[in-house]
């Protein structure tokens, strides 16, 4: 599937619709999926790897923000790890949204899970910690600004967890963040992905 489809607001791909199995976190998930979003034929392997290296939220919970959300697995693993989790899950795509609430309905969630484009969210949420597989294919430009619009919106301590191929730019993304101020740690890596820890300086 082309990006122009997953990265659009009204994907104009006919939907065929799906589902995707993978565990995380101790469980086992049955999602569904559709064309036009975001590896809509099985679970992408940076998330995959992003859920099994971060730490999950514990029994505190807190409020998450997964950015570029897709279906949804990020923000229905992190609600369902923790009862007291509010995430937001946050894309351009409508049918993307539309399959994160109907995921978190299935799974008993849909009262902490948020689905909404990016300017739904009010400007004074702020966010214990951030978790995304980042769209590096939108280009260098418009991934900095995405990054730039939503890492400040972290809370005081909050932490920030990106997955991204080696070969798609990790390592260069990782000095463009610390460029910027940020505290970026390689806090993981396999299969050719690096789990990158950002926290304020």
């Amino acid at each position: 599937m082309s990006a122009q489809h997953y990265f659009s607001p009204e994907p104009d791909i006919e939907a065929r619709s799906g589902l995707i199995e993978f565990r995380a976190g101790g469980r086992d998930f049955t999602l569904r999926t559709s064309t036009g979003v975001f590896s809509g034929s099985r679970l992408d392997p940076g998330t995959a790897v992003l859920l099994r290296k971060a730490p999950l939220p514990g029994p505190r919970g807190g409020r998450y923000l997964d950015l570029g959300c897709g279906y949804g697995p990020i923000a229905v693993v992190l609600a369902t790890a923790s009862g007291q989790a509010q995430v937001y899950a946050v894309d351009v795509n409508a049918r993307a949204l539309d399959l994160v609430r109907a995921n978190a309905a299935e799974l008993g969630c849909a009262d902490r899970v948020i689905a909404a484009r990016p300017d739904q969210i009010p400007d004074g949420v702020r966010f214990d910690e951030i978790w995304s597989n980042p769209p590096i294919r939108i280009g260098k430009a418009e991934l900095h600004e995405l990054l730039g619009r939503w890492l400040p919106r972290l809370a005081p301590g909050g932490t920030a967890w990106l997955v991204v191929a080696r070969h798609l730019g990790a390592d260069s993304l990782q000095a463009w963040l610390a460029e910027q101020g940020w505290v970026v740690d390689r806090y993981a890596s396999q299969k050719g992905y690096r789990v990158l820890r950002v926290t304020a300086s």
